[in-house]
């Protein structure tokens, strides 16, 4: 009989607004992850141009360590999003 009781008590509907704010903080971290990806794509697309243009490979290393830097946020952002 405790156990129902506790569940019940435990998994009690959410309000409006606290339902809203959630939604808009999943939204917020959800956009902020794709444009993370977004800026990541760009970083990949410099680091590809100045491989075949035979830049210095430290301007190689420099974007292919941001694009990753800008992938490791895009997904952490995605995951923090899911855990809401």
């Amino acid at each position: 009989m405790s156990t129902t009781a506790n569940a019940a008590s435990a998994s009690r509907p959410q309000g409006g607004f606290r339902r809203l704010w959630r939604v808009l903080r999943q939204l917020f971290h959800e956009v902020v992850g794709a444009v993370f990806a977004v800026l990541a794509l760009g970083w990949l697309n410099a680091a590809l141009r100045a491989w075949t243009r035979d830049a210095s490979r430290w301007l190689v290393a420099l974007a292919l360590s941001v694009a990753a830097l800008l992938v490791f946020f895009a997904v952490t952002s995605f995951r923090y999003a899911r855990k809401l």
